[in-house]
């Protein structure tokens, strides 16, 4: 069995998503993992826990939201102890655009990490070209734990993050020919666990068409094939990872 362990299954993006848990139990990927991004997802995910078994979600303001809301902050803590919500994200910092305000994001980012500290919870980790205020900010909070999403930047990193006490989510960029992280996959194995960013960074060779929780069975074939091991091998150390992190 795999899990999905970041994935955006809501309405704006899927209107079968009866169809998509379907098509990826009988890949064996039997647990999802839903992260919010704003106010609206985050509702969302409230409602989809309570439909679907197999659901577990993450509640959280996505650094491209660019402003702080004291209401959704407060819709967070709020529901941070629902039946399966598992984790605060997807949370962090995106820099990639060059006319997002930094200073809000530092303070939208601080803010969740507070709440996770709070209450215990384990966070999710968006950091892009901004990886040295991102880890500026995780040490200052060197008890929570948690995921860095969409993982892909070198081994010196990995081995910082690894450090902090964070597992790497890899996804189906691994399998983009000019993606060098399979380089170091045999280095970080032991700290990885599966994501799709459904419906986003389908895996090679199904690029261009709508990602789905299903093909974590080709990521997870590409990883066994490149490191040498085997499906089951694989399972046992990305769910373990899960649980530690998770707890479930």
């Amino acid at each position: 069995m795999f899990t999905d362990s970041h994935c955006h299954l809501f309405n704006e993006y899927y209107d079968d998503i009866l169809e998509v848990i379907d098509n990826a139990h009988m890949k064996g990927i039997d647990r999802l993992i839903v992260s919010g991004c704003d106010q609206k997802s985050n509702e969302e995910i409230i409602h989809s826990l309570k439909k679907y078994d197999n659901f577990y979600g993450c509640l959280g303001i996505h650094p491209e939201e660019g402003k702080i809301d004291e209401d959704e902050l407060r819709f967070i803590e709020e529901h941070i102890k629902d039946n399966k919500i598992i984790a605060i994200g997807e949370i962090g910092l995106d820099y990639y655009y060059s006319d997002i305000n930094k200073d809000v994001q530092k303070e939208l980012f601080i803010r969740q990490m507070e709440i996770a500290s709070k209450y215990n919870m384990p966070v999710v980790i968006h950091s892009r070209e901004a990886t040295l205020d991102t880890i500026e900010i995780l040490k200052m909070f060197p008890q929570v734990k948690g995921v860095i999403h969409s993982f892909s930047l070198s081994l010196e990193v990995a081995n910082i993050y690894r450090k902090l006490g964070y597992k790497l989510g890899i996804n189906g960029v691994v399998t983009f020919k000019n993606c060098h992280l399979k380089e170091i996959l045999p280095d970080i194995l032991p700290d990885i666990i599966l994501e799709t960013d459904s419906p986003y960074l389908t895996p090679h060779p199904y690029r261009g068409k709508r990602n789905e929780p299903k093909y974590i069975y080709n990521i997870a074939q590409f990883i066994c094939d490149e490191v040498g091991i085997e499906l089951e091998e694989l399972s046992k150390i990305t769910n373990q990872n899960i649980r530690n992190i998770f707890n479930i």
